[in-house]
C-alpha cells in the first residue's frame, strides 16, 4: 500500500471522527466504520468503488466533509441518500 493511501486513510478517519453521525463505507459486501483506521487499512484500495452511508444529527455536514476528502485522494465513491 502506498504512502498516499496511508495519508488518505488517516485523513478519512480524522475527518469522520469530527462528526457524531454514523459514517459507514460499503465495499462490495463489507461495511467499515470509517472512524476505524484498522478497518480502512484492510479495505481501502484506490481502484475500488465505494458507497458512503451517513446517518445522524450532523449528516449533511459529514457528507460534505467526507466527499471532499474522498475526492482529494482520488477515491471512487457515491454518497447514498437517506
Amino acid at each position: 500500500m502506498s504512502s498516499n493511501n496511508n495519508a488518505a486513510i488517516v485523513e478519512i478517519a480524522q475527518t469522520a471522527s469530527q462528526f457524531n453521525s454514523s459514517i459507514v463505507l460499503q465495499a462490495d459486501n463489507k461495511y467499515i466504520d470509517v472512524k476505524s483506521i484498522l478497518g480502512l487499512f484492510t479495505t481501502l484500495v484506490s481502484s475500488q468503488s465505494y458507497e458512503l452511508h451517513v446517518h445522524g444529527s450532523d449528516a449533511e455536514e459529514a457528507k460534505k466533509a467526507m466527499s471532499e476528502v474522498f475526492t482529494k485522494h482520488g477515491l471512487n465513491f457515491t454518497v447514498i441518500p437517506d
